[in-house]
């Protein structure tokens, strides 16, 4: 019995069929070309039988190394092993040439082989969790275990799946083509998930699948405020349907999760509800609130409720529990977005003591990015500039200034900052008498409500500004309206020079 169902009792009669796996080795004997056909679905512990486990792990090794892998080769590396009677014998391996399995059945026979190992598997988890949580060990809490076995399931999941291998590349192309399509159907013309910006959307297409998007700023420029808006955007309008395979699939919008690591869930639901409700959010925190604020508010949290938004709020996550969490969440209730606020809070699990914030750091994006290719969805992740930008005059953030930037710059598919001028204005103000007041004044007016995304980096597009909304009160941005903007809204290079 394979020694990785060790949890198991003596007494469980496991599931396998030998049939199955002897039809698939003896095809291999009998034709090493019939190897390329199973091997991105079968891996040596996918069989029962320790000496089918052993000639598979040999005919794998043989064939990948280009010798000719057949019942004398095989013979000869078992008897020189002194493991050849271990096997069966030479009649053993006489016997798998007469099982052998011929033409498109060999692939079949591989994957019921597979499908029986995952179930293997399973029982032995489930019975290492039985035998795991009746032994009362208080070293190790309850909540340890659970993660354990969730780690275990979904690391089984993730090898039930198989291996994605190449794909034609007319494969590739069909799906390119329907993203396209699906763009040009859509009244906004993007193909990603929309942010609910006109302008930002239109620059960047949407989120779209597999991106690593990084949001950075300064303090009090509104990270967490336009990550807010274009979760409860994207929430607001999920429209799911069955897929061809009864599996939901999303058509407008999307299912969103966030990672708030800094504000509570409660505290994050109430930004939402200041801008659903147009209640400022500092009247609702003091409870200064007039009958129709109230009502505004009720009517708010029903236009919200159900929406597909899901919050955790874990202080001081490890980035292995975050990617298990996100995972469980796409199997659970689906995942088109996902956000993380912010970067610099998580954690990396696994560093040793000795390792610098940076190697963590570069952990973390790389973790996020292939969890985002991983999961095929947008990934935003906020992040923290460093003090760099106040000692300038301009004070627009760069690349360089993104904390432990090598890693993040490097990782992201699209960097992008957050700059209002007027939170700088406001620091500025002249004295009342001061003739240059007048001029002051006149500069807020055009800039307190504008802000502007900068597109500092975007792999597959052009980089540059968009003009922006803000409203302080509200914590919302929203589409610029152009009676406040001196440029008209944006300012890109097309070829994607800074």
């Amino acid at each position: 019995m394979p020694k990785d169902h060790e949890n198991t009792s003596p007494t469980t009669v496991l599931p396998h069929n030998l049939q199955a796996e002897m039809a698939v080795l003896g095809a291999i004997l009998f034709d090493n070309n019939a190897h390329q056909r199973v091997t991105d679905i079968l891996k040596p512990r996918d069989f029962y039988a320790p000496a089918n486990q052993a000639i598979f792990e040999v005919l794998d090794r043989q064939i990948s190394n280009g010798r000719i892998a057949d019942g004398v080769t095989l013979r000869e590396h078992f008897e020189r092993d002194g493991k050849l009677t271990e096997i069966g014998g030479a009649r053993y391996l006489a016997d798998l040439l007469d099982s052998a399995a011929f033409g498109p059945e060999i692939v079949d026979y591989a994957r019921l082989v597979h499908d029986l190992s995952l179930r293997r598997e399973l029982i032995d988890i489930g019975a290492g969790m039985v035998s795991q949580a009746t032994k009362g060990d208080l070293d190790v809490p309850g909540e340890h275990q659970i993660q354990d076995a969730e780690r275990k399931l979904f690391s089984l999941a993730e090898r039930g799946s198989g291996a994605h291998g190449f794909q034609s590349f007319n494969s590739a192309l069909t799906v390119s083509i329907q993203t396209a399509t699906a763009a040009y159907k859509r009244d906004g013309k993007i193909a990603g998930v929309p942010t609910g910006l006109s302008d930002l959307d239109r620059k960047l297409g949407g989120l779209h699948k597999s991106d690593l998007l990084i949001l950075a700023a300064r303090p009090s420029m509104g990270k967490t405020a336009l990550a807010t808006n274009i979760a409860y955007y994207a929430a607001k309008n999920c429209k799911r349907s069955p897929g061809p395979n009864g599996i939901m699939k999303t058509d407008e919008g999307g299912v969103v999760g966030f990672f708030s690591l800094e504000m509570s869930s409660d505290q994050l639901a109430g930004r939402i509800l200041a801008d659903v409700s147009g209640v400022a959010s500092d009247k609702m925190r003091r409870g200064d609130l007039t009958p129709s604020d109230y009502e505004a508010i009720r009517d708010a949290a029903e236009q919200m409720e159900g929406i597909p938004l899901y919050i955790d709020d874990t202080g001081g996550i490890s980035i292995s529990q975050l990617a298990a969490r996100a995972r469980r969440l796409q199997r659970t209730s689906g995942l088109d977005l996902l956000i993380v606020d912010y970067l610099q809070l998580i954690t990396s699990g696994g560093a040793k003591k000795t390792d610098s914030r940076v190697q963590e750091v570069s952990e973390i994006t790389k973790t996020l990015k292939a969890l985002a290719k991983e999961l095929a969805i947008p990934i935003i992740a906020l992040s923290q500039l460093s003090r760099a930008v106040e000692q300038r005059e301009d004070k627009r953030p760069q690349l360089s200034d993104l904390r432990e930037s090598g890693s993040i710059e490097q990782d992201a598919d699209v960097v992008m900052f957050i700059y209002r001028e007027a939170y700088y204005l406001e620091r500025l103000e002249p004295g009342e008498g001061d003739p240059r007041h007048a001029e002051w004044k006149d500069q807020m007016a055009r800039k307190f409500n504008v802000a502007e995304v900068i597109l500092a980096k975007q792999r597959h597009g052009p980089i540059g500004r968009v003009e922006v909304g803000f409203n302080p009160a509200r914590v919302r941005f929203s589409d610029l309206d152009r009676q406040y903007s001196d440029d008209g809204g944006s300012s890109f290079l097309p070829d994607g020079r800074e």
